[in-house]
């Protein structure tokens, strides 16, 4: 199993980096086929190999999760595409 962890710093107001994650999870869901539910500000994700959460907090988002296999044999690609989503919403 690997992990992702990034910290995605926003300059956006909480309400709109909410929208921003709920486009990250869309995304995601397409392309990974992720279940995803907000608990908080935090939302919650899964599917078989795949676990996490994207967290809100001021001034940044926290992106974490668990690739069990076969995922964990694409992690760079994941991570990357992860990272380019955020970016793209989040500014």
């Amino acid at each position: 199993m690997s992990n992702i962890d990034i910290v995605h710093p926003t300059t956006l107001e909480m309400d709109k980096a909410r929208t921003a994650v709920d486009q990250v999870a869309a995304k995601l869901t397409r392309e990974y086929g992720l279940d995803c539910q907000w608990q908080g500000d935090e939302l919650h994700f899964q599917r078989l190999g795949v676990n996490g959460r994207i967290r809100l907090m001021p001034q940044q988002v926290h992106f974490s999760a668990s690739l069990g296999f076969p995922f964990s044999a694409m992690q760079d690609m994941v991570e990357a595409g992860v990272r380019k989503a955020l970016a793209e919403k989040l500014g």
